[in-house]
């Protein structure tokens, strides 16, 4: 296929592979380390660097990459995908018993039509995005733990999960924590990259509020073709650290390239597609891209289901931590241009706006875009 204008990059200096098998619902899936082929500590400290070099340069140019070597287990993959198409399956009524109870509760379902990304920007109007969704979040935590405490109306809100289809829970908290880890593991090569030391993240986003959200966009038999200009989901920055997706192999990402133009996206073979968000944006001071994405409706003459699916996880910061530029990313000729803010306000105003339908409040990483 080509990489296109988002670059591939193997990091699997940094994860030594991953090499283990997933085999099946309950397995532990981060119990899979490998030692990088027994490569000695000096040539696995120097391949590392490379990584961190060439991790710096797509994240200042582009702000997307292709991740492989990332060692997270096929089967699991495919076993996610495929719970994933069986809940999408199921009747809308019994989806529509997922309603999470309110907008700032990043759980359970979202229908069809009943958010709009464009509101995250801060847009006033926007027409209703073409997809249908389900979040999850961190499953479990300490009991009695003031941190997650303080957090259990909203962001650790407990998990909704359906009656069926039955091994659903397990393949997701099973696949949740393998991109945990490996979210953990770009934190510490994002760090080194950023020539801060590498567990510098970890005191920061080690106890984020992660949620991951599938996405379902389908030509229903009988719908209407999009609006003029409405989408299958609106042109957005992810509001987080970092993004991993996992997407089929369908036309239909687009992301907002440094020459000004939309520029399609297709995941290689066996790659996660790893974006930066807001929150590594405002760390590191516009050196790295909180990069414009969208995803389009198919042509109106095309007919047919047009299926695309994509699952989506959200690396946030601790809910407490607070957000402001970095010590390598700002100097006398290059002074902080985003004020200090915690992550949880941050990351509320953004996503109440497409949850509401209203225009966000939130601090903007795309001032100089907007009008794209």
């Amino acid at each position: 296929m080509g990489e296109g204008i988002v670059p591939v990059v193997d990091i699997s200096a940094w994860t030594g592979a991953w090499t283990g098998a997933w085999t099946g619902a309950g397995t532990d899936a981060g119990a899979n380390a490998g030692d990088n082929g027994g490569a000695d500590g000096g040539e696995r400290a120097a391949e590392r660097r490379a990584v961190a070099r060439r991790l710096d340069e797509v994240c200042r140019t582009v702000g997307f990459a292709q991740i492989v070597g990332h060692g997270v287990p096929a089967g699991l993959i495919a076993d996610t995908l495929a719970v994933t198409s069986e809940f999408f399956e199921l009747p809308v009524e019994e989806k529509a018993r997922l309603l999470p109870p309110g907008p700032e509760v990043n759980r359970g379902y979202a229908p069809f039509g009943s958010e709009a990304l464009a509101y995250s920007l801060g847009a006033e109007t926007a027409l209703p995005d073409m997809f249908e969704a389900f979040n999850i979040g961190v499953d479990a935590w300490p009991a009695g733990d003031a941190y997650y405490e303080a957090e259990a109306h909203r962001m650790f809100a407990p998990n909704l999960w359906p009656a069926r289809p039955e091994r659903m829970r397990a393949v997701y908290v099973a696949y949740f924590d393998a991109l945990a880890r490996l979210a953990a593991t770009l934190m510490s090569a994002f760090a080194q990259a950023l020539d801060l030391p590498e567990d510098y993240f970890a005191g920061r986003t080690g106890r984020a509020p992660n949620v991951m959200r599938a996405n379902r966009y389908l030509r229903q038999p009988g719908s209407p073709d999009a609006a003029p200009g409405q989408l299958r989901m609106g042109a957005h920055t992810d509001y987080g650290a970092c993004t991993i997706l996992l997407a089929d192999d369908v036309p239909g990402l687009e992301i907002l390239g440094p020459d000004g133009a939309w520029h399609g996206v297709r995941p290689e073979p066996g790659a996660f597609i790893v974006n930066i968000g807001d929150l590594l944006a405002r760390w590191t001071n516009d050196r790295w891209r909180s990069t414009l994405h969208r995803v389009v409706p198919p042509p109106a003459a095309e007919r047919g289901p047009a299926l695309r699916r994509s699952i989506a996880f959200f690396h946030e910061g601790n809910h407490d931590a607070v957000v402001e530029c970095l010590p390598t990313c700002v100097s006398a000729d290059n002074p902080a241009r985003y004020p200090a803010e915690t992550v949880a306000d941050h990351l509320m105003a953004k996503l109440l706006g497409p949850r509401t339908l209203t225009s966000s409040a939130a601090t903007s990483t795309t001032t100089d875009r907007l009008s794209t």
